[in-house]
């Protein structure tokens, strides 16, 4: 059997044996997928916690990264609204400065974990 039929007998679900399924492995390389801080989160999250939606979700790849990119949107919005609050305003005193820019970061952050990724 050639590797052409072999790839095609898979793909129709056909039962494979022990050593069609070794050289199919060997073929097929699965395909590895690089994600974000929150579509990392996201993915860890689903295995540990909720695994009835890791398995109904129909293109995990698409929804981590989709999740990415709705955390950067968020994470800019969130940014340009917060930076002009008394609270987070730049004073000129290094020290205060990063204190400020910190907790602005960190209830950024809260607010993208509680409302993207621990959904």
């Amino acid at each position: 059997m050639t590797d052409k039929e072999l790839i095609a007998k898979a793909d129709r679900g056909e039962g494979l044996t022990v050593e069609e399924v070794m050289r199919y492995e060997q073929l097929v390389k699965p395909q590895k997928h690089v994600y974000g801080k929150y579509g990392s989160l996201a993915k860890i999250y689903l295995e540990e916690h909720n695994n009835a939606k890791l398995w109904s979700i129909e293109d995990l790849p698409a929804y981590l990264h989709k999740i990415d990119e709705q955390a950067m949107d968020m994470y800019n919005v969130l940014y340009e609204k917060l930076s002009v609050s008394e609270q987070y305003r730049r004073t000129g005193d290094y020290l205060t400065d990063v204190q400020r820019m910190n907790a602005m970061k960190q209830v950024i952050d809260e607010e993208i974990l509680n409302e993207l990724v621990y959904v």
